[in-house]
Order: structure tokens, then sequence, then C-alpha cells
């Protein structure tokens, strides 16, 4: 029986070893991703004036990385809350294998990167000190931005108004704190913004870079369920209740189907103003996370090739109950 146990207990420390060195190396090989580029991006009125369009409205990198008010519709930014950074994604307010805090893009954030670094983290999802970030940060999409739109919002983030605000870091659950480090995208893959002339391409690339997919379509053990893409019905817990995504394909009855162009433009176009953004919600009533009030500010040339877009979709049958209240 001792030698049994002597076996069994020496058994027991190799596989230890081996467990030991494996996480070891893993942590030590992941994330594999190459060097930041060497590049200095030059800060220019036409790109600061562009990355502010870019990151505001469309991208909108400020709507995660800046405080918004839920005691409102749609919850506005909060003025001096720009890019500091501090919201949480988590278990209790989003059911998020974790709890996930957007990072202060501000220079008092990320004053001391260089700029490759922060190109690298917003089209590849590593930071400076090389630590991976999950998709929350949809740096897939950001992945195809062209070069000249990246750039751009480099150089707005750099003029962004310095907010001291430490921001704890992000844990997510086991196994999935090891899978965020394989996640990184290797090489970053620009492309040409698409010829205005053809709308549709145009709008493909606006909605990648606006990340509709990721709140419009639901997923399965982190996968986009086949065929119901941009079929809404993704759900989100807030305090009021459950609110779920609207089913943007062009289905007749259950999408957008019926919707002119003129109507999708004029339903975010009516939000802009100041009046939207002073409209009063009840921690008991509807509200909404979908950012309208920054995506209100999109020019309607390219709201209207979203529209032109999202009209090419495969249209898919599914009824979205939009709003179930908590149970008191």
């Amino acid at each position: 029986m001792k030698k049994f146990l002597k076996i069994f207990g020496i058994v027991v420390l190799v596989i230890i070893v081996l467990i030991a060195g494996a996480l070891i190396y893993f942590n030590a090989s992941y994330p594999e991703v190459p060097p930041a580029k060497q590049i200095s991006v030059e800060v220019t009125p036409a790109r600061i004036a562009r990355g502010a369009y870019l990151a505001e409205h469309v991208a909108i990198c400020i709507d995660c990385h800046s405080t918004r008010d839920f005691s409102k519709f749609a919850a506005p930014i909060i003025p001096g809350t720009y890019g500091k950074g501090g919201e949480l994604f988590g278990k209790e307010n989003m059911g998020f294998p974790g709890n996930l805090y957007a990072k202060n893009i501000t220079p008092a954030g990320i004053g001391d990167w260089t700029d490759g670094e922060l190109l690298r983290a917003i089209t590849q999802g590593i930071t400076k000190g090389k630590v991976a970030l999950f998709p929350l940060m949809p740096y897939p999409n950001y992945n195809t931005m062209s070069q000249e739109d990246a750039y751009s919002i480099i150089a707005y983030i750099r003029r962004l108004k310095s907010i001291e605000n430490k921001v704890p870091d992000s844990e997510l659950d086991f196994p999935l704190n090891m899978i965020v480090k394989t996640m990184p995208i290797k090489t970053y893959n620009p492309q040409p913004v698409p010829d205005k002339n053809n709308p549709a391409e145009y709008g493909k690339y606006l909605v990648t870079m606006a990340s509709c997919n990721e709140c419009h379509t639901k997923v399965k053990k982190g996968e986009p369920i086949k065929g119901m893409e941009f079929a809404g019905g993704v759900e989100f817990n807030i305090p009021p209740g459950t609110i779920r995504s609207a089913n943007i394909t062009p289905d007749m009855e259950t999408g957008i189907g019926k919707w002119t162009k003129e109507d999708f433009i004029l339903r975010f176009k009516s939000l802009d103003n100041d009046n939207s953004r002073n409209i009063s919600v009840a921690m008991n009533q509807f509200n909404t996370i979908m950012p309208w009030l920054q995506y209100a500010g999109m020019t309607e040339e390219d709201l209207g090739a979203i529209f032109e877009y999202l009209r090419t979709l495969k249209p898919v049958s599914h009824m979205v109950v939009k709003f179930t209240p908590a149970k008191k």
C-alpha cells in the first residue's frame, strides 16, 4: 500500500509539473503578435475632424470609453467624461463571463503609448503591455478599417482632454481568461474605403466599423448563430428588465422590410438634437443601451448607405419582444 501511494504521489507530482510547465509556456508564448509598428501619425485638422466623426458617431469608441447617463433615454454621454473609461461590462449588469472595464483612452491613460501601440490595440487587440483584449472591444471589425481612418481616430484620441481616472483591470472567468490570449489578430489588414458611388459596399464598410452585427446577431457558445445574422434578439439585462436588439434584416413582417430609406434616416436624425439628450426615464421604465444619440450624428449620406447595405441582407423572420419588465 505504501509503495502504491508513493508511486501515485510521484505520478501526481509529474502531472502537476507538466501542467505548470505547459501554463508557463502558454503564458510566455501568447498572445502571439508581432511588435507594434514604428509609425508616427501626423495630427492634422482634417484627421482630427474625421477621427472625431468616426469615434463619436460611427465606430463610437467614445460610447464605451465614457460615462453614460442611464437616467435619460438612450443614456447620453455625460459631458466632461469623454474617453475617461471605467464603464463596467460585467456579470451582473450585462451577463458577461467576467468583469470587463473600458480603458481610459485620454492622454492620462495612454499618453505613454506609441502610435504603433495604439494602432495595434485598435486593429489587432493587444495592449502596450501585451495583454490580449476581449473582443467586446471590436478590434476584429476595426481590423479592416482603412489606414487613413485608423490614423484619424488615433489623431483624435491624442487630442482628447486628459482625465485622471484609474481603471481596474478586467478579469475573465476560466477558461476564457486563457482562450482570450489566442484571439488577437497577427496582422492589420487595412481596406480602402469603398467608393460612395456603390452605396451598399460603402454601407457594409460603415456597418462593420459600427459593429452593428455584434448587438444584432444572437450567439451560442461565443459564436454567431448561423442564419440569424442581424435578426436581433440579443438580450441585455438592465435594472428595468430585459431589452433585446431589433431585427434589422429586410424581413417584411419582423424586420425593416417595409421601411423606406427616408424612414430609416429619419429614425436616427430625429434624435440629433439637444432635446433628445434630456428625456428623463425612470429606473422602472423602458430604456435602451442602443447608442441612438451617437449614431444620430452620422451624415444622412452615411445612414442612407447603411440602409442600402441592410437591404441586401437575407430577410430573416424573427419576431423580437423588445422589452420584458423585471419581476418586482
